[in-house]
C-alpha cells in the first residue's frame, strides 16, 4: 500500500513537471512573439541556402536565442559546407538544437492534422520548417555513420504523423538507412534483424508502407493541396523501389519501377545507368551515365557515374580515356569526398594501362585517405575491398613482369630472387584478401554474380580474388551462376569463369569447346566487351599451347594483342613482332628490347605486327626515341609518339612496354563535344 501511494506522488510530480515546462514554453513563446515576428520578417528576404545564412542566424539568435529560426539556418549552412565528418558533426548540434526548440515551443501546431485549410495554415510553416530540419539532421548522421541515431530520429518525426512529408519523406528514409546497412544485424544497430534477406524484407516493408501513408494522408489533404499531389510522393517510393529490385537481380520488377519514373524529373540516371550495366547493356549505361553528368548538381559527394564511367571505359579497352576523366575529377574536387573512390579507380586505370608503378602511388593516396560515404550505398567495405583487391593484381603483376622483361628467367639467379620476393608479397596479399572476403557477407549476392549494384570492381578483378584458390568450389559454384542466372547478356562471362576453371583443372578441351561458344555468341559488342574478347583469346592461346598447335598459338595471340596490348605483359604469352629500327640507333637499347619476352621475326608466316622504333638526338644527356606499331595493313596499333631517355639499360626495357601502348598520351577526343562529355 505504502509503494503504491509513493508511485502516485512520482505520477503527480512528473505531471506537474510536464504542466510546468509546457506552461513555461508558452509563456517564452508569447513573451518573446514580437521579437520571432521580427525574426520572421527578417528571414523572408534571406535564402537559407544561400551563404548570407550564416550571418543572418548569428542574427537571428541575438535578437531570440530561444527561437528555432537561427539554429536551424546555422546548421543548414554548416551541412553545406560540410566536406568531412567534423564538419557534419558540427553541422548536427545547431540542427538537434532547433529540433528540440520547436518541440518545446510549438508542440501543438505540429501535432496539428486536419482536412479545414483555416485550421491548417498556422501549423504549414512549422511543418516545413520541422521536416527541413530533420532532413539535415538525418543526412549528417547517414554522413557521419550513426545509423542508430539516423533511425531513432525518423521514428521521432513519425509520431509527429504530419499529413504531408515535404523535406523528410521518413518511411523511404527508414528504407535506406536498413538497406544501407543490410549486412549487420540487431547486435550493431538495434533496428536491424538477424540477415540480409531479413532486412531487406524489412526495408521493402518500409515502401509499402509509405505508400498506405501517401494513400491515408490524401483523404485528409484533398481539400488543402491540388489534386495529383501525391502523384510526386509515389515516385519518391519507386525510386527506392527500383533499388530494392536492382540489388536483388530481379529485373523485371526494377525495369517497371523505373518505367513509372521515365519521363519525370525523378528518373534516376545514375541509378538507371548502374542497372543497365549489371545487365550486360554498357552501351546504354555509357549513355545514361553522360546524362548524369550533364545533370551533375557539383554537390561534394562521389560522382558514381564518372567512377563507373571509367570501369567501362576498360571494357571498351580505353584505359588512359578512363585515367584522364579521373584525374580530371580529382583535380575538380580536390579532398573532397570521392577522392579516395577516384584513386582507387584510377589505380585501377593504370593497371589496366600497364602502369603498375603509378597504379600502386594511387593506391597509397586511396589507403591514406578517410573516405566519407555520402549518399550511396557504397560503403568503408566495399572502399577497402576494391583497394585491397587492386593492390593484388599489382602484386600478381609484379612477379609476372619478370618474365616479360627477363626472356632466360629460369636460369637467370638474381631475377628468380626477385620473383621470389615478389611471390611471397602476393601469398601475403592473397592470405589478407580472402580472409577479408570470407568475412564478407555479401559475397553470394554481389561478388560471385560478377555484375550486381553494390560491386565497386570489375568482372575480371573477381579473376584475381579466385584464381589461386579452391578450383573446384569456384567451378562448382559459377556452373550454378550459368545455369541459374537469367540475365542473357551476361552468361558469357559465367562460361568464360567456367572454362578458365576447367583449364586449371586440366580439362582443356572442355574449356577450348566453351570458349568457342563465347566468341559465337550474337549478343558480343565488340566495341563495349574488347576486356571480355582478349580474355578469350589469351585462354584460348594458352588452350593452343597446352596442346602444342603452334599456328593457333601464334593466331590468338595476335588477336589479343590487337584488342587489348596492354594485358600481354602480364600473360606470359610472346607476341610476333618484326623490328624496323632507324636513326642513330642504341646497339645496348636494342639488345635490352630484344631480352624481353617478344617473339622477333625477320620474315612473314605467322601473324605478327611492325614495330617502327626511331633514335632522335637530344639535348645533354637526355636522347629521345620514337617508335609506333602498325599490323600487315597499315592500321595503327600504338600511336607515333616519343620520350625521352638517359639509360639505356632502362630505356630497352621501357620501349618494350611502350611497344603494348603501355603509358603515353591518351587519344585526342575527335570534338569539343567529345571533351566536354568526358
Amino acid at each position: 500500500m505504502q509503494g503504491s501511494n509513493r508511485m502516485k506522488y512520482v505520477c503527480i510530480a512528473v505531471l506537474l513537471l510536464w504542466s510546468s515546462l509546457h506552461g513555461y514554453a508558452q509563456s517564452l513563446a508569447t513573451r518573446n512573439a514580437g521579437l520571432r515576428y521580427e525574426v520572421n520578417a527578417k528571414r523572408t528576404g534571406t535564402n537559407i541556402q544561400s551563404d548570407d545564412a550564416l550571418p543572418r542566424s548569428r542574427e537571428f539568435k541575438r535578437i531570440d536565442s530561444s527561437y528555432y529560426v537561427g539554429w536551424m539556418y546555422e546548421g543548414v549552412y554548416k551541412f553545406n559546407h560540410a566536406a568531412d565528418y567534423l564538419g557534419f558533426k558540427n553541422a548536427s548540434i545547431p540542427l538537434e538544437h532547433a529540433l528540440y526548440q520547436m518541440e518545446r515551443d510549438y508542440r501543438k501546431e505540429l501535432a496539428t492534422r486536419t482536412s479545414d485549410l483555416m485550421q491548417y495554415f498556422p501549423a504549414y510553416n512549422y511543418h516545413l520548417d520541422y521536416t527541413q530540419t530533420a532532413y539535415y539532421l538525418v543526412q549528417c548522421y547517414s554522413n557521419t555513420e550513426e545509423a542508430e541515431k539516423m533511425y531513432t530520429l525518423l521514428r521521432r518525426v513519425l509520431k509527429w504523423n504530419f499529413q504531408r512529408d515535404y523535406y523528410l519523406d521518413t518511411y523511404n528514409y527508414l528504407f535506406w538507412v536498413t538497406h544501407r546497412n543490410r549486412y549487420y544485424n540487431n547486435s550493431k544497430y538495434s533496428f536491424l534483424r538477424n540477415s540480409i534477406d531479413e532486412n531487406e524484407q524489412l526495408a521493402n516493408k518500409y515502401l509499402d508502407s509509405q505508400l498506405r501513408r501517401i494513400e491515408r494522408n490524401k483523404v485528409v489533404n484533398q481539400g488543402i493541396f491540388q489534386p495529383g499531389y501525391e502523384r510526386d510522393e509515389k515516385y519518391g517510393v519507386y525510386h527506392y523501389k527500383s533499388i530494392y529490385y536492382s540489388y536483388r537481380l530481379n529485373i523485371d520488377s526494377a525495369a517497371y519501377y523505373y518505367n513509372l519514373l521515365r519521363n519525370t524529373v525523378f528518373f534516376p540516371h545514375n541509378n538507371y545507368a548502374t542497372f543497365r550495366a549489371i545487365c550486360g547493356d554498357f552501351k546504354e549505361a555509357e549513355l545514361e551515365y553522360q546524362m548524369e553528368a550533364a545533370q551533375d548538381r557539383g554537390d561534394k559527394r562521389l560522382k558514381e557515374w564518372a567512377y563507373y564511367t571509367s570501369i567501362i571505359n576498360l571494357y571498351k579497352a580505353e584505359p588512359k580515356m578512363a585515367a584522364e576523366l579521373l584525374k580530371d575529377m580529382i583535380r575538380s574536387g580536390g579532398s573532397t569526398p570521392g577522392f579516395g573512390w577516384y584513386n582507387i579507380a584510377l589505380a585501377r586505370a593504370m593497371y589496366y594501362d600497364g602502369q603498375i608503378g603509378e597504379s600502386n602511388r594511387y593506391l597509397n593516396k586511396a589507403a591514406e585517405f578517410k573516405e566519407l560515404h555520402i549518399g550511396t550505398t557504397l560503403t568503408q567495405t566495399h572502399y577497402d575491398f576494391s583497394l585491397q583487391l587492386v593492390k593484388l593484381m599489382n602484386k600478381q603483376s609484379q612477379f609476372e613482369r619478370q618474365k616479360f622483361e627477363h626472356r632466360n628467367w629460369w636460369y637467370n639467379p638474381k631475377v628468380l630472387g626477385t620473383m621470389a620476393g615478389y611471390r611471397g608479397e602476393q601469398y601475403m596479399q592473397q592470405f589478407l584478401i580472402i580472409n577479408q572476403f570470407a568475412q564478407n557477407p555479401e559475397r553470394d549476392r554481389v561478388i560471385y554474380k560478377l555484375f550486381a549494384t553494390e560491386s565497386t570492381v570489375s568482372w575480371d578483378e573477381v579473376w584475381y580474388l579466385m584464381k589461386d584458390f579452391s578450383t573446384r568450389f569456384f567451378l562448382d559454384r559459377f556452373q550454378k551462376e550459368l545455369q541459374t542466372d537469367e540475365r542473357k547478356y551476361i552468361r558469357k562471362y559465367f562460361q568464360l569463369f567456367v572454362a578458365r576453371l576447367q583449364m586449371k583443372q586440366g580439362n582443356y578441351k572442355e574449356a577450348r569447346r566453351m570458349l568457342d561458344a563465347i566468341l559465337m555468341d550474337p549478343n558480343i559488342d565488340k566495341e563495349y566487351e574488347k576486356l571480355l574478347l582478349a580474355r578469350v583469346y589469351q585462354a584460348q592461346a594458352e588452350c593452343a599451347e597446352e596442346r602444342k598447335d603452334k599456328d593457333a598459338y601464334n593466331q590468338w595471340v595476335y588477336r589479343a594483342y590487337i584488342t587489348y596490348p596492354q594485358l600481354l605483359p602480364n600473360t606470359g604469352l610472346a607476341m610476333n613482332m618484326r623490328l624496323h629500327v632507324s636513326g642513330q640507333s642504341s646497339e645496348d637499347i636494342v639488345q635490352r628490347l630484344k631480352d624481353c619476352n617478344i617473339n622477333w621475326m625477320s620474315g612473314g608466316g605467322a601473324p605478327a605486327v611492325d614495330a617502327y622504333v626511331n633514335f632522335l638526338p637530344g639535348t645533354g644527356t637526355k636522347k629521345r626515341i620514337e617508335y609506333y606499331v602498325v599490323d600487315p595493313l597499315t592500321n595503327t596499333i600504338v600511336e607515333k609518339q616519343s620520350f625521352a631517355y638517359s639509360k639505356p639499360e632502362l630505356a630497352g626495357v621501357q620501349l618494350a612496354y611502350k611497344l603494348f601502348g603501355v603509358g603515353g598520351k591518351p587519344p585526342a577526343a575527335d570534338t569539343d563535344a567529345e571533351r566536354t562529355t568526358l
